[in-house]
């Protein structure tokens, strides 16, 4: 099928560009409804949806947000933390979402495995199912995205 040419102008804006130096994409090969299908496909396996990860990325956030830069311990395996970098970064998808330049971390003790996640993730995760394509510095893989934030 034919792409529209808002779809061929939304996935030339998820490569390099102006919202993102590095790109949304990565080096991932596949068109942008392939890398949200297959995300998608995952997080199903996994018994989970996209507002359900979303909304838990977002509780972590606040958390570790009243951390002020600290870790916070969140149930028995979990910490967070969250760096505030000033500004806003747009959403790329044609709306007019802003999100905060901020990352948060979350750390399995246990195991000492990482995630890290923006602000801008939450919301592609929530309202589009988009957890970047392979090679972006921002991809989550969701699988793993799940193992930690879930773990307590």
């Amino acid at each position: 099928m034919k792409k529209s040419p808002q779809q061929e102008k939304l996935e030339a804006l998820l490569k390099s560009s102006k919202f993102s130096m590095c790109g949304f994409m990565g080096d991932d090969k596949r068109n942008l409804w392939e890398v949200i299908d297959t995300d998608a496909t995952a997080i199903e396996k996994l018994g989970k949806k996209q507002e359900e990860i979303a909304a838990r990325m977002q509780h972590l956030t606040d958390l570790a947000a009243s951390g002020l830069g600290d870790w916070v311990q969140v149930g028995k395996n979990l910490q967070v933390s969250a760096d505030d970098n000033r500004g806003m970064i747009p959403c790329p998808w044609p709306h007019h979402k802003r999100c905060l330049k901020r990352i948060t971390t979350a750390r399995h003790s246990a195991t000492g495995r990482t995630i890290r996640w923006s602000d801008l993730n939450i919301h592609l995760i929530k309202e589009h199912g988009f957890f970047e394509g392979r090679g972006s510095p921002f991809r989550i893989e969701p699988q793993e995205l799940v193992k930690i934030i879930f773990c307590e």
